[in-house]
């Protein structure tokens, strides 16, 4: 039986929500509604159109409640809260979302519902696929902050996605909810990308066009702002890009150049001779990349911990070969190490009787030897931070256990009764 879509808030068992967040948007609210549910109504789908609206002063809702909409207020401000609640209240099976400007066609979804119903759960719209009208997006979106934030996403998540930031997409209303998706702002279109893709959710995408919106007021992005709170939280949904790759990149580094140069100057074309002040700067990049390798194991560990990220084998397996006992029983041994070369340069000092010296070598010794203890000091402290952190996973973990525990002794008990 299909329902008719002015009467949708009637029935909790529709097949689509067609979501519509909205501030200010009284210039083309309208128009949005009517295309939507023509869709509805052309098709035949059980479905609903929802506004929610993000504190609007333009009588926004009214007129969306007049079109036959269902209108919800969402008083967290933000792009992101407007959806997350709508997706909250949405009675649909699947929710296809999109800006209320007026620049995506909401009278032809088709291809977003087909795929959704073959049992994509995430759905992207691709703008440069499906073309841009002269005009429809700022020139910096479009050549830069676009391609460059979606090249991020394929890169750091491995999603074959070619337009990350589509404001038209589609998704399994129950599955995006699992998410407990938290951002507020624009970022909030990234975060539903990149947990679902974690998640291992199939994802794919179908063109779509992008035309002029019909606002006359300037949009809500923010070129700069919203592109690097994208970027930041591309960032931080990754710790491999943001410490572990740089840390390793700069340890190679290091540890080439230190190598090259320990037994003496190395003499380069057009007179540059690399001596120990190149030595020193490889040390620190060495010490650099070990600090940042550290402080990305431990932001793994608390994003898969606390549900951020999920589980990976491959990283609980290195979380599990390195142990406190473990991490402090390398860090004595780089510290030794480091302390051998220190007397050594100490003694070559006094051989001068702690003059000027002209030895090159211990130098070299001394500067490495610092460098080892550095490094010794910096993971004994990581080790022990990591097992800080372990403390409330094995205390949730005993929790759990004895709550099992107190359930089994009951039902046992039960069943003698």
């Amino acid at each position: 039986m299909v329902c008719d879509p002015t009467s949708a808030h009637q029935d909790d068992h529709l097949e689509l929500t067609i979501l519509l967040p909205c501030l200010n948007e009284a210039e083309t609210i309208e128009i949005c509604i009517q295309k939507a549910m023509a869709f509805l109504t052309r098709r035949g789908i059980r479905g609903e159109v929802l506004v929610a609206d993000n504190g609007s002063m333009d009588h926004s809702p009214q007129l969306a409640a007049a079109k036959g909409a269902r209108v919800v207020t969402v008083r967290d401000r933000g792009y992101g809260s407007a959806l997350r609640h709508g997706i909250q209240s949405a009675r649909g099976r699947f929710v296809i979302m999109c800006d209320a400007d007026d620049s995506y066609d909401l009278s032809n979804l088709e291809t977003f519902l087909a795929k959704l119903r073959e049992g994509y759960e995430l759905v992207m719209g691709n703008r440069f696929q499906g073309g841009i009208a002269p005009g429809a997006m700022p020139f910096l979106h479009r050549y830069l902050g676009n391609p460059l934030l979606s090249l991020c996403g394929r890169l750091f998540f491995g999603i074959k996605i070619g337009d990350f930031h589509c404001g038209l997409r589609g998704f399994d209303r129950e599955r995006i909810k699992a998410f407990k998706l938290h951002t507020t702002g624009m970022e909030f279109a990234s975060e539903m990308v990149i947990t679902a893709a974690l998640r291992g959710c199939k994802i794919t995408e179908v063109p779509t066009t992008l035309k002029r919106d019909g606002r006359s007021r300037p949009s809500h992005l923010r070129t700069w702002h919203d592109g690097w709170r994208h970027f930041r939280f591309l960032l931080m949904f990754s710790p491999r890009w943001l410490f572990i790759y740089p840390g390793l990149a700069l340890i190679a580094f290091g540890v080439s150049v230190s190598a090259l140069l320990f037994s003496g100057p190395v003499q380069m074309a057009d007179g540059i001779r690399l001596d120990v002040h190149t030595f020193l700067v490889a040390a620190i990049a060495v010490l650099i990349g070990v600090q940042s390798i550290s402080v990305g194991l431990i932001a793994q560990r608390f994003a898969i911990a606390y549900g951020f990220l999920p589980s990976d084998r491959r990283f609980a397996f290195i979380v599990k070969a390195i142990n406190l006992e473990r991490g402090l029983v390398v860090a004595a041994l780089l510290v030794a190490v480091g302390l051998v070369g220190l007397v050594w340069s100490l003694l070559r000092w006094a051989h001068v009787d702690f003059g000027t010296l002209e030895y090159p070598l211990v130098l070299r010794v001394l500067i490495a030897s610092l460098t080892s203890i550095a490094i010794g000091i910096q993971l004994a402290f990581t080790a022990f931070l990591s097992s800080i952190m372990e403390i409330p996973i094995i205390r949730d973990r005993s929790l759990d256990n004895a709550d099992r525990y107190s359930a089994e002794t009951l039902d046992a008990g039960d069943r003698e009764n």
